[in-house]
Order: structure tokens, then C-alpha cells, then sequence
């Protein structure tokens, strides 16, 4: 054992208690400056992220609305024995819409139960879009509606761009990215660290200062990974020529080249049923959820088909085919998709929380409520420091009079 003398040992001492004050001293500059980040971002896009929370918990359960509204206002579709081929309702809309006129047919969803109808979208050349609905069993067109104009479609509108277009979509995709910072400097300041019990307790029978500070950091760590991860994906969607080629280059992943028809002079395209057979061997066991049809000569035909091993809420599944020979030129299996394709398809139900089913689909609910709880509690803590330094302000002013 090696003794130092007294003055060297008080000298390590010394440096030791220094090292361990500067070390406090940043710890506490970097805690200030992330609590300042969280409080002006927050402030900042605070109001904005409670329209697109609000509207989000609104949205999980878009379909299901979607559907009810649908039989309530059209009518309830009465199963019978046999439906209709996708081909044949292709045909009934195009005999309304013909493909010169002011809308074009550019995707078909088939029914997802026996009393649902086909959905057949329809888009004009100013961008409006159109549903038709048809009796799967009579062929019969039993109602449409301008989409953009239902409640679905301006909630969704709103969400997605604050009714404002592109400029809109950039402004909603900034403020997600910002949400996933709020996200990330709320988990850093959150008292749990220290007691991790403390971080989830809230003493309702405090004063409503300490109230108001319990449920802002409670509501905020619940919700914290799920508001991360509909902050992320709303950021990559409305930047998605930023964001995709930067994920399938971290994922090591080459982009699907896009799959092209080869037109045949004095040749029309392949019926749609048979076209439809081809997919079915292509991917054997799959239902057919959707048909996209192409609007360029050169575009194929893309049908959107669901394994039944997939858990995913939605069809993943795909089959590109050659419209006019009916030849496969891809195929996008969702159990043997590359990493990329995979992280990319998980955006939905990330988004919408539709990955644990109906439990999770329930908790996205309250997930957009969050950034509302999260701005009020958070400005009653700004309002309450506020006027704690103006009364403190206003005695040192009485004192100073009195002198």
C-alpha cells in the first residue's frame, strides 16, 4: 500500500470536490437549458398539436364510424347468397363516370363484410374526390358523396394539414417533429428519475400547484412513447420525399423499383377478372381488399391483397401487374418484405395505434387527448412561477418606497 503524503491526499481531495462540482453545475445547466426547451416549444406549438391531438383520438376509430355512417345514411345492405365480381361494379360505375368525363376511377375496396358495399374512388381533375357506393349482390348504386366534404374527410383534412394544402402539411409535419423534442426533453426532466414512484403519484389532496404539477408529468410519461411515435410517423408522412429515402438508407434497404406496363399496340387491357386470377395464384390464400387502377399507359395494375398470417389492421400485400398481358412484375409479400418496406408499413398502425387491436386502439384515444391535458397543467406552471416572481417583484418594490 502506497501512503501519500498529507498535503499531496488534501490536494486529490480538493480536485476530486472540484471535478464533482463542475460536473453538478453542468448537469444543471444542461437541465435548464433542456426545461427551456421543453417550455417555449411547448408554448409554441402547444394550441396547434391540441387540434391535431384532438382530432387524432377522433380518427382512431375512423372506419368504424365511417361504416356506421354509411348504413345510416344509405341504407343496411341484406346479405344473399352470391356478390357481385369486382368486375362487373367496375363496369356499373364506369357506365355512370366514363373515363372522358370530369371523374375518373382510380381504386375499388371490396366489401370487408356480407353487408358491406363496394367503395368505388373516383378523382377529378381538380383534385376532388368522389365515393360511390354499391349493392354488392344487386349491382344497384345506392349513394355517393364528395369525400373532402363528409365529417371523415374534414377531420382528417384538419389533422393531416390544417385545411391549408401543402403549406399546411409542412406546418403539421414540422410541429409532429417538434412534438417528438417535447417528447424526448419531457422524459429528461421527469421527476421519476430520481423516485421512481414519486414520478407516478399524484397527491389530490395537495396544494393545486403540486396538483397541477402531478398530473402534467403523469399525463406526460404514460403518453410519452405513444405521442413519440405518432409525432414520428405524422413527421415522415407529410415529409415522406425527405424521409423515405433516408429510411431505406439506415435500414440498408433498396427503394421497390416501380413496376411498369409494356403497351401493346391495338390491344385493350386484360379483363379484370382474369387479371384477379393471376393475383390470386401469385399469392395463394390472400383476400383481395383493393383494386388501384392505373391512370398512364405505362402504369400497372396494382392489386392490394391480405395474407391471412398478417396481423397488421391493414392489407400490406401486393400484386403489380402488367395491364395489358397480365403478366406478375412484382410482388410485395408483408411476412418476407425487406426491413425497410416493414419499418414503413408499421407507420400505420403506429400511428393510429391499431397494433394491440381494440385495447390499444381505445388507449390512442386518450393518447390525443394528452397534448391538451399536458398544455394547460403546463401553462398553469408557467402562470403559477409567473406570479410567484411578480409578488416577490412588487415587496421588494414596498420595500424600497419605504426607504
Amino acid at each position: 500500500m502506497i501512503f501519500l503524503p498529507p498535503n499531496i491526499s488534501g490536494g486529490l481531495t480538493g480536485v476530486k470536490i472540484q471535478l464533482t462540482f463542475v460536473a453538478i453545475m453542468n448537469r444543471k445547466k444542461l437541465r435548464s437549458i433542456v426545461f427551456y426547451l421543453h417550455r417555449y416549444i411547448g408554448f409554441f406549438v402547444g394550441l396547434l398539436l391540441i387540434v391535431v391531438g384532438l382530432t387524432g383520438s377522433l380518427l382512431v376509430f375512423e372506419q368504424d364510424f365511417d361504416h356506421f355512417m354509411i348504413s345510416q345514411q344509405y341504407g343496411h345492405i341484406t346479405p344473399q347468397q352470391m356478390q357481385l365480381s369486382p368486375e362487373s361494379v367496375v363496369n356499373t360505375i364506369e357506365a355512370k363516370y366514363p373515363a372522358r368525363g370530369d371523374f375518373h376511377l382510380f381504386r375499388i375496396y371490396l366489401p370487408d363484410t356480407p353487408s358491406s358495399p363496394y367503395v368505388g374512388q373516383l378523382s377529378s381533375t381538380d383534385v376532388e374526390r368522389k365515393e360511390v357506393f354499391i349493392n354488392p349482390y344487386t349491382g344497384k348504386i345506392i349513394g355517393e358523396r364528395i369525400t373532402d366534404k363528409t365529417l371523415i374527410g374534414l377531420i382528417l383534412n384538419l389533422h393531416y394539414s390544417l385545411m391549408a394544402g401543402q403549406t399546411g402539411t409542412a406546418i403539421v409535419g414540422i410541429a409532429a417533429f417538434l412534438m417528438c423534442v417535447l417528447t424526448i426533453t419531457g422524459l429528461v426532466l421527469w421527476p421519476g428519475w430520481r423516485k421512481l414512484i414519486a414520478g407516478f403519484k399524484i397527491k389530490f389532496d395537495a396544494h393545486p400547484k403540486r396538483v397541477n404539477f402531478d398530473i402534467h408529468k403523469v399525463a406526460g410519461i404514460i403518453t410519452v412513447v405513444f405521442l413519440f411515435f405518432t409525432g414520428f410517423t405524422g413527421f415522415c408522412w407529410n415529409f415522406s420525399d425527405l424521409t423515405e429515402p433516408i429510411i431505406y438508407a439506415v435500414t440498408f434497404t433498396s427503394k421497390p423499383s416501380e413496376p411498369v406496363s409494356k403497351p401493346i399496340p391495338s390491344k385493350s387491357t386484360l379483363k379484370l377478372t382474369e387479371q384477379l386470377k393471376i393475383a390470386d395464384a401469385a399469392l395463394p390464400g390472400a383476400a383481395t381488399k383493393s383494386i388501384y387502377f392505373p391512370s398512364k399507359p405505362e402504369e400497372a395494375l396494382r392489386i392490394n391483397m391480405k395474407l391471412p398470417q398478417e396481423s397488421s389492421y391493414d392489407a400490406n400485400s401486393n400484386v403489380y401487374l402488367d395491364q395489358y398481358s397480365g403478366k406478375v412484375l412484382r410482388v410485395d409479400n408483408a411476412l418476407k418484405m425487406l426491413l425497410g418496406d416493414r419499418f414503413l408499413n408499421f407507420f400505420v398502425p403506429l400511428h393510429y395505434g391499431t397494433f394491440g387491436g381494440l385495447p390499444t386502439r381505445i388507449l390512442y384515444v386518450f393518447v390525443g387527448l394528452a397534448p391538451l391535458i399536458v398544455f394547460v397543467t403546463g401553462f398553469l406552471m408557467w402562470w403559477y412561477r409567473y406570479r410567484g416572481k411578480r409578488s416577490i417583484s412588487d415587496r421588494v418594490i414596498e420595500l424600497l418606497q419605504k426607504l
